[in-house]
């Protein structure tokens, strides 16, 4: 237990500071090109489990808003959903789906967590328009967002499965 929580403080100081490195670069839209904020939180679900992926997810988003002001209050809301989903759900696929003994199945459980998050993502917009009455874009800023994030799903497909298959070598995944 002290292990996971040990790791779960560094992936969290990681989903803090790799959005800044990236922000370094001075690219427009960098977060929302790159997503640099998801690879910690995934990377959580398939280390420590989908509690931990799911409080990292919640916890990254929202100590990024009060430390940077990034994500922005109307955007909070919304990526602290994704992110949630994204660690939780990569944390049950890999771990409680056992995908984990499969070949692939790292691949394959970071592409379900991918969609689970981002549907989740799509389901908390339509929610903010239609029940609430908010302005957040519905159905076409979850496909824009997607169209958007499209080099980092990339960048997290290339980085994400080696550093899992690291970690398992380590030890630390069982």
């Amino acid at each position: 237990k002290t292990v996971k929580i040990a790791v779960g403080a560094m992936l969290t100081a990681l989903s803090l500071v790799l959005p800044q490195v990236f922000h370094l670069t001075a690219i427009p839209q960098v977060g929302a090109v790159f997503l640099p904020m998801h690879i910690p939180v995934l990377l959580a679900g398939f280390a420590l489990g989908p509690v931990y992926g799911a409080v990292i997810g919640a916890i990254a988003p929202v100590a990024s808003y009060f430390i940077t002001g990034m994500p922005s209050a109307a955007r909070l809301p919304f990526m602290l959903i994704e992110l949630i989903f994204y660690g939780l759900s990569s944390g049950i696929f890999y771990h409680k789906l056992k995908l984990k003994d499969k070949k692939f199945g790292t691949i394959i459980s970071l592409v379900l967590s991918m969609l689970t998050g981002r549907v989740a993502y799509a389901a908390a917009l339509i929610i903010a328009g239609y029940i609430f009455g908010i302005e957040a874009g519905g159905i076409m800023a979850a496909v824009t967002a997607t169209v958007t994030g499209v080099y980092g799903i990339v960048l997290q497909v290339i980085t994400i499965p080696p550093v899992v298959y690291t970690i398992k070598k380590g030890g630390l995944l069982k």
